[in-house]
């Protein structure tokens, strides 16, 4: 290819109609599932964050930052219209760049989504990674995840306060740690839309190296990247399994190798492909989507990570959860026969 030619634009499939439940994580899935049944519950979140909240957000950025339209950003612009069409997207959000060296995106705002991105993630990013980071901000703004995320800041920003009321430290910590882990697999969520956005799963792992490394590839290696989050993952004793839960205590975000990590399994289950293929759940089909076969397919997922874990910690719980669940069964078992012979 020449010295400046353009590099040749690459057919993306259109998932007409996908519902964003395609890319949900289970976990993630199972609570949007649930809270979405609860009619006029966002209405009441929406109000909570106050229409002065949002607009102020808005006119900082207006004044501060630079909008992305035809003519500021334009690389930017047509991007995000590709992978609104992707993910058959007809309504786009409006798009920042605001002057921050850190590589960094975020999608904020409830009732009108706002996509801001980083300075330094437009200069550190080519258009293949960029297109994954916005199809990712695009998935948070259909999954709706900025709703229950205003949820999980109210909680913390309550913590202080019920401190004072007796026992509502313990419950809203309880409720904040479950937020918590939600969020984080929101996150896995919103990989899943970049990447079906962008269809491109090498530009997928490139961003997280460039998350991970600050925006350089020069010295970095694929194998030897995806080798830590393997690691990571295989973990060691059961003090590093307690030393992993108490980094994750306060984070919202998984970390980058560990989202690349998960990434490239849900890709090699086949889930990826079959997407690409039609087959995904619809848009039209969402009012239908049952809450009970969410939380099993979210409880098999936590199951499923615990059994293919080498963790300690996780091998242990996995194995508690076995043994109690035969002794259960033949404790029912014993009583069943025991109820027959009377």
């Amino acid at each position: 290819m020449a010295p400046g030619e353009k590099k040749p634009a690459r057919a993306r499939a259109v998932l007409t109609d996908i519902s964003s439940r395609a890319w949900e994580h289970p976990a993630d899935r199972g609570a949007l599932v649930a809270l979405r049944r609860l009619k006029g519950f966002d209405v009441l979140l929406k109000t909570m964050s106050g229409v002065f909240r949002e607009r102020a957000w808005r006119l900082t950025l207006l004044g501060s930052a630079v909008r992305v339209d035809e003519r500021q950003f334009a690389r930017l612009h047509r991007l995000l219209a590709e992978v609104g069409r992707s993910l058959d997207c007809s309504t786009l959000p409006e798009m920042y760049v605001q002057a921050d060296p850190t590589l960094n995106a975020q999608t904020i705002g409830m009732d009108k989504p706002i996509i801001v991105l980083s300075s330094g993630l437009v200069h550190h990013l080519d258009d293949d990674e960029l297109r994954f980071v916005i199809g990712h901000e695009l998935g948070h703004a259909i999954s709706g995840h900025a709703v229950y995320r205003t949820l999980l800041l109210r909680l913390l920003g309550l913590g202080g306060l019920l401190n004072a009321i007796p026992g509502g430290a313990i419950g809203v910590r309880m409720v904040t740690v479950g937020l918590l882990e939600w969020s984080r697999k929101a996150e896995l969520s919103a990989d899943r839309a970049g990447l079906l956005a962008s269809q491109d799963p090498t530009a997928a792992l490139r961003t997280h190296m460039k998350l991970a490394s600050g925006g350089t590839l020069d010295e970095l290696d694929v194998t030897s990247f995806l080798a830590q989050g393997a690691e990571y993952d295989e973990g060691g004793d059961v003090r590093e399994s307690l030393i992993k839960l108490s980094l994750l205590q306060q984070q919202t975000h998984p970390f980058a190798v560990v989202r690349a990590t998960e990434l490239r399994r849900w890709i090699d289950s086949g889930a990826y492909t079959a997407i690409l293929g039609g087959a995904y759940p619809r848009r039209s089909e969402d009012d239908d989507a049952s809450v009970s076969q969410a939380a099993q397919e979210a409880a098999a997922s936590y199951s499923e990570a615990f059994e293919r874990t080498q963790d300690t910690l996780g091998r242990l719980v996995h194995d508690l959860a076995g043994w109690m669940g035969s002794a259960s069964g033949w404790l029912n078992e014993r009583f069943r026969r025991g109820g027959d012979g009377d």
